[in-house]
């Protein structure tokens, strides 16, 4: 139960680092505040939370298996969270606002 748990938090960790990654970008971040854009200042914290996020995402795996079926878990569920954020940038970029929501609040007042 505890294997399972630590995997859904390395995918969980995952779909967050993607969703930080891709809201670092003018364009992403526009589909899903509105606005100019994130300030220089979010660009860079969103893309340190996002490495983070992705590296933690690995030491679960990590934790879990042994090293050569973790490396291989993890990067599955790489593709899956880009996939994730992806088809939701698609069709409903507004679903992922709150993972901007420190910056984006921020922006707004």
């Amino acid at each position: 139960m505890r294997d399972v748990l630590m995997l859904a938090a390395a995918l969980v960790s995952s779909a967050g680092g993607m969703a930080w990654l891709a809201l670092a970008m003018k364009g992403h971040w526009q589909q899903v505040c509105g606005g100019a854009g994130p300030s220089r200042a979010a660009v860079l914290a969103l893309r340190t939370l996002g490495a983070l996020a992705l590296t933690a995402s690995l030491w679960l795996c990590l934790a879990v298996d042994h090293p050569s079926m973790a490396v291989l878990v993890w990067v599955m569920s790489l593709a899956a969270a880009a996939l994730a954020v992806a088809f939701t940038l698609t069709w409903r970029p507004r679903w992922l606002r709150w993972w901007a929501l420190p910056w984006s609040a921020a922006a707004a007042g």
